[in-house]
């Protein structure tokens, strides 16, 4: 009789341990395709291997449990080969910053050049679609061709205004 007593300590215990290992595990559910780890694909494979577990030993369970195994493999094999590039890729960006560096340390700017930053730009004054205005000065540009164009409206209405007095006293006369 002692015996279902520590059964359900036992269990007590058991989903103790369970719902501590599902923050992990359940995390990885909720993560973008993108930021995925093997090691979340690990988690994954426990959380989807215990579902399996609870349905039973039904012979379509037992199928479809190898193709979940197939594509978890395939699924760790996209992660390892993507983490893989992005190694690389960040390997590259630093070796390609030292590259930068050294080139600016050997050859420091000619007396008649600047050093240019972020927000600089190299105008080539041969080039005849290179800029001409700075943006202020197109700002100031358009709004006066507005006020003209307004202005013109209006002496366009007075035109017609006259016209049709012009025409009405000349019919008169």
């Amino acid at each position: 009789m002692e015996e279902p007593p520590v059964r359900e300590e036992e269990e007590e215990e058991g989903e103790e341990d369970e719902e501590r290992d599902e923050v992990g595990p359940e995390g990885a559910l909720g993560k973008s395709p993108f930021q995925l780890t093997a090691e979340d694909v690990y988690d994954i494979s426990y959380l989807l291997g215990r579902e399996l577990m609870a349905l039973g030993s039904d012979p379509r369970v037992t199928q479809l449990q190898f193709k979940v195994v197939r594509v978890l493999e395939m699924l760790e094999a996209l992660v390892n080969e993507g983490s893989l590039a992005l190694e690389e890729l960040k390997m590259e960006r630093d070796h390609l910053r030292k590259e930068v560096e050294g080139l600016r340390r050997q050859s420091p700017p000619a007396s008649g050049e600047v050093n240019l930053g972020p927000n600089k730009m190299v105008v080539d004054l041969t080039d005849p679609n290179r800029p001409r205005f700075t943006l202020q000065e197109l700002r100031d540009v358009l709004q006066e061709r507005n006020k003209l164009k307004s202005q013109l409206l209006v002496v366009q209405e007075e035109l017609q205004c006259y016209k049709r007095f012009f025409f009405r006293s000349g019919k008169q006369t």
